[in-house]
């Protein structure tokens, strides 16, 4: 060892002095590592989609209106008919009609006389024959009481000459093909067969007295013994 080192081996004060220095360098290192400015990445950059494509995807597509429901047309009611007005003691609509065998027949031919009119509802069908024939039989009875009788159904007058000819019927057959005196007497109106409703005859009888007003009205009559109950009537007018 030489004098100087021994001298500052020696010297403590020298020793810390040095000691101090290296700390300051070693410090000084660290001081510009840590100084060294941090370099960060950019953040990618998020590009929002166009409004026109966003609002694209919220919007969802305009359900097509449906039409308006079409209001079902009213149901057409069944032809007023003239059953409730045509009460017993009203007066007897006035009619003048088409019969078989050519010519016509109205309510003035009988004017003064009792006048049965029995509305069936069609020819040669087996209820309607049967009521002809029945009314047929008790012709000279009915004249013995002062009565006249009439079939009406909505048939033609061709149908009417065969009606009569094929079951020899005595009594005069009218034909209302327009149903305007059906409808005055109550005889047409709503039926129902087998569950279906429709319009058609409704099997009737009238029976007017003397003085043209009407004495006695019979609604969906049943044939059987139907002629003899009107008969029965007629005598006691």
């Amino acid at each position: 060892m030489s004098k100087e080192s021994r001298k500052k081996s020696s010297n403590p004060a020298s020793y810390g002095h040095a000691l101090g220095n290296r700390a300051a360098t070693a410090a000084k290192k660290v001081a510009k590592k840590t100084a060294k400015p941090t370099t960060t990445k950019p953040a990618k950059k998020t590009t929002a989609k166009p409004a026109a494509k966003a609002a694209k995807a919220v919007t969802s597509k305009p359900s097509a209106a449906k039409p308006a429901a079409k209001a079902k047309p009213a149901k057409t009611a069944a032809p007023a008919t003239a059953a409730a007005g045509l009460a017993e003691g009203a007066k007897a609509p006035a009619f003048k009609l088409p019969r078989d065998g050519g010519g016509t027949v109205s309510l003035a031919d009988y004017a003064g006389k009792k006048l049965v009119l029995f509305f069936y509802p069609k020819a040669n069908t087996p209820g309607c024959t049967k009521e002809a024939i029945d009314f047929t039989r008790l012709t000279q009875d009915f004249a013995a009481a002062g009565t006249a009788v009439l079939g009406v159904s909505a048939d033609s007058v061709k149908a009417q000459d065969n009606f009569r000819d094929k079951h020899d019927l005595a009594v005069p057959l009218i034909s209302d093909e327009t149903h305007e005196m059906l409808e005055a007497y109550g005889a047409w109106g709503e039926k129902s067969l087998y569950g279906r409703k429709f319009l058609g005859i409704i099997r009737s009888t009238v029976l007017i007295g003397a003085d043209g007003r009407v004495a006695k009205v019979w609604r969906n009559v049943k044939v059987d013994g139907h002629a003899d109950a009107v008969l029965a009537a007629a005598r006691e007018l």
